[in-house]
């Protein structure tokens, strides 16, 4: 079974694999044209509520069945 060499290598690789590059370039765009600071208070408001939790515990759920992604949430589902 493959491991990661390092825990920033798995942080960077969920982060970029959550996120992608789209959003990072489009970002500062939305920004500009919805009032910046109003704007992104509820946008991390919203990436702390809802982002946050949702990517931990698809981590929590790889980490305990220790399996491919698909394997994973087959034996999560019902």
């Amino acid at each position: 079974m493959e491991r990661w060499s390092s825990h920033i290598g798995f942080i960077l690789a969920a982060v970029g694999a959550a996120v992608g590059i789209g959003n990072i370039w489009r970002f500062p765009a939305l920004l500009g044209q919805n009032g910046g600071g109003a704007y992104l208070i509820p946008y991390l408001i919203a990436v702390f509520f809802f982002a946050l939790p949702l990517m931990i515990l698809e981590i929590a759920i790889g980490r305990h069945f220790r399996g491919t992604v698909v394997s994973s949430f087959k034996a999560v589902r019902p």
